[in-house]
């Protein structure tokens, strides 16, 4: 699968509660369920092959014990700026419950109330980008839905408002890479291993 030193294997937190049942899980350390346990195992097998350079997690439980079961827990580090969005007034809440008072909210556009700008996370996973650049050879990063999703926009070169468009689910690969020099998106949302 890898093309280029610099390939960046995204894998997104297995299943929890909250998000089986579609509520923002920022900061709200919620723990996996048993089928998100059981699909961050699935992922051991199509990471075993690679050989990478570097593994960043975000340090919220559902991350590192993805990470862990995915079998690179003890080559992770922590990194504060993976953690998932901070929803602010809207942490625990569903986009169709925040949709009856706030009609045309738009997370990858508006924020939330009492928590983060798009252009805050941004800023956030600019830096991982920079450290993943600088990596030499293939990076893991373990980490959430939101957070992921504007990496993604932002390796490609696009504002954090383009986010939305790469949606992803749970316990799911995704790569990031080049292609003749520029950045590029080699697998998304690929939860195969589990099908």
């Amino acid at each position: 699968m890898s093309r280029t030193g610099h390939d960046v294997v995204l894998a997104r937190h297995g299943q929890t509660e909250w998000s089986l049942d579609g509520r923002h899980t920022g900061t709200t350390d919620i723990p996996l369920t048993a089928e998100g346990r059981e699909h961050a195992r699935a992922l051991a097998p199509r990471l075993k092959d690679w050989s990478f350079a570097l593994v960043l997690s975000s340090p919220l439980t559902r991350a590192l014990d993805t990470a862990r079961l995915a079998g690179l827990g003890g080559a992770m580090s922590i990194r504060e700026d993976l953690r998932e969005w901070d929803y602010g007034s809207y942490e625990g809440v569903s986009t169709p419950d925040i949709h009856k008072t706030d009609p045309g909210w738009y997370l990858f556009t508006d924020g939330c109330p009492g928590g983060e700008t798009p252009a805050q996370v941004g800023t956030r996973v600019d830096r991982v980008i920079a450290e993943l650049r600088a990596a030499d050879g293939p990076c893991a990063v373990f980490a959430h839905g939101h957070v992921l999703r504007v990496l993604a926009a932002r390796w490609l070169g696009f504002d954090p408002a383009e986010s939305g468009r790469f949606a992803l689910s749970t316990a799911t690969l995704s790569v990031l890479g080049e292609e003749h020099h520029h950045p590029a998106v080699w697998l998304w949302n690929d939860g195969s291993h589990f099908d």
